[in-house]
């Protein structure tokens, strides 16, 4: 873990942040940084530039929001781009150092709106190319991106970190037009079907856990988890069988999941893992190892970020596959493709094992349930509520989860969006679905028949929020997040005796020195943002 204190900031800074934008992330820090492109310091934090709309005081709260994004308080800084850009409206450098700030907070779609203002206020705006190249990459959008990287290069030709980005992102375009057009050719095959499994030999010279006639048992489990903590490979044909089986059981679910407690019975909800390996050892550690009388549901966002992604998602595949019915794994916007190629996890199986084991987490994560309701009362879901009114729990039965998510619906909603304070809805601050008010979750809770929710999605402070007049709770179990950001995590105890959330806090443990976002796409690790 990152021992030096001031890369760490404080839970006040935190806490300003999440009453911002409320998700925060910190791509280049975590990606090591790297150079930046000619330019780009001045613009984060402040320079010699000066706007040519904008008057002194407007200047003035500028510096003052630098001042804040130089201390990583995110929050503060949008307030005073804010507060400048209301005094000088038409100067392109506020928002596009806004839109820094946005970035460093995984707003990615406030990111994109900002950098795409500042270019219209100045098309000669290099910086403005370089931040809207960025949000669009973090977005999945990359031929987007490319078209901004070569706007940059056209005008900077001798800028070596310029050119080496539009060359990489010129890479990843070409590769995944290729990957789609192979995709094509294979779309009704299953990479099960290729595989030879019992031809698959373990080696003389492996000494790791084996199944047992092809079955995890509970001494698997405690071995892997032991072996695991030791930084060791578990054998790829245990991966394959476990994989296959847990795709098995998966397809075999509804895409909501119900489940009933008696008073006597209790369940944990974990939020976000993220590839924290060591830190979901310690969630066993203080709450117990899964068993059918202490079940788990484990919300979504297993992978990508945290570089132990593999030894996450393995472990959980295994206590799913002993325990069906008592452990329980929900999908999240990570347990896709397009983020599993920016943020790690797909570079993360290719190092340790093949492309073709990639594609078959992806054919599983593609299973995994949407949601879950908790005796008819309790409804659990990654990401939130809808971009519209109406919606059933019927209709979310009805959902065709197979497939990677649309880009709107209610599939992509349960996946992405994020409440907010004020009522209504509003355009969401990722880029994709929306952010939903306390009047929408109080109607569709009416509606439906349900007591509140319960999502993931967001870092907190605390490790968990409660908001929307208690009908809204959000839980999260990654702490430290990616090494930087001081949370805390958390669980929930949900009995059946009221199903009223009890919070468990938690601090981070140590890791081995392997950073976060070790295998995350090259643009990330090159300080793209």
């Amino acid at each position: 873990m990152a021992p030096a204190a001031s890369r760490v900031p404080g839970a006040a800074a935190i806490r300003n942040v999440a009453a911002g934008c409320r998700s925060l992330g910190d791509a280049v820090t975590l990606a090591g940084s790297g150079k930046m492109a000619e330019g780009e310091r001045a613009a984060e934090t402040g320079g010699s530039e000066t706007g040519s709309g904008g008057d002194k005081t407007a200047e003035e709260l500028k510096e003052r929001a630098n001042e804040y994004f130089r201390v990583k308080d995110y929050d503060h800084a949008v307030q005073y781009y804010t507060e400048a850009i209301a005094l000088s409206p038409n100067t392109a450098i506020y928002y596009g150092n806004r839109s820094l700030a946005y970035l460093r907070t995984e707003c990615y779609g406030y990111a994109l709106a900002d950098a795409s203002h500042a270019i219209q206020l100045d098309a000669k705006y290099i910086k403005g190319y370089y931040r809207r190249a960025a949000s669009n990459m973090a977005l999945g959008k990359l031929k987007a991106a490319l078209k901004d990287y070569e706007t940059v290069v056209k005008v900077r030709p001798h800028d070596k970190d310029a050119q080496m980005k539009f060359q990489e992102c010129s890479k990843l375009v070409r590769q995944k037009a290729f990957e789609r057009a192979i995709a094509s050719d294979q779309h009704n095959r299953s990479v099960v079907d290729s595989l030879d499994i019992e031809g698959m030999t373990i080696e003389d010279e492996y000494t790791g856990p084996q199944l047992q006639d092809g079955k995890v048992t509970l001494d698997f489990m405690l071995e892997l988890m032991k072996f695991y903590k030791d930084q060791k490979k578990l054998h790829r044909k245990c991966v394959y069988q476990m994989l296959v089986q847990l795709k098995e059981i998966l397809s075999q679910l509804p895409s909501l999941v119900e489940i009933s407690l008696d008073k006597s019975q209790q369940v944990t909800v974990c939020g976000d893992t993220h590839g924290q390996f060591y830190d979901l050892m310690n969630i066993f550690h203080l709450n117990g190892v899964p068993s059918e009388s202490n079940p788990y549901i484990f919300n979504g966002d297993f992978v990508d970020r945290g570089s132990f992604s593999v030894e996450v998602i393995v472990t959980l595949c295994g206590f799913k596959l002993l325990y069906p019915a008592h452990f329980h794994l929900l999908r999240g916007n990570h347990e896709t493709d397009t983020m599993n190629q920016m943020y790690g996890f797909e570079g993360e199986v290719k190092a340790k094992y093949s492309t073709q084991m990639f594609q078959l987490f992806s054919e599983v994560f593609q299973w995994l349930p949407l949601a879950m309701c908790i005796n008819q009362r309790v409804l659990i879901m990654h990401g939130g509520l809808f971009s519209e009114d109406g919606v059933t729990l019927d209709q979310i039965r009805s959902i065709e989860r197979n497939r990677q998510p649309p880009d709107s619906g209610p599939m992509c909603d349960l996946l992405w969006s994020d409440p907010q304070p004020q009522d209504g809805r509003s355009t969401s601050k990722r880029g994709v679905s929306c952010q939903f008010g306390p009047d929408v979750t109080r109607k569709f809770l009416e509606e439906n028949g349900l007591d509140y929710i319960i999502r993931s999605h967001e870092v907190k402070a605390e490790g968990y929020e409660v908001t929307h007049n208690g009908h809204c709770v959000t839980v999260f179990s990654a702490p430290n997040y990616c090494d930087q950001m001081g949370n805390k995590g958390a669980y929930i105890h949900l009995s059946g005796s009221d199903l009223k959330p009890k919070f468990t806090q938690f601090d981070a443990v140590p890791h081995p020195n392997v950073k976060p976002m070790l295998y995350a796409n090259s643009l990330l690790q090159m300080g793209m943002m």
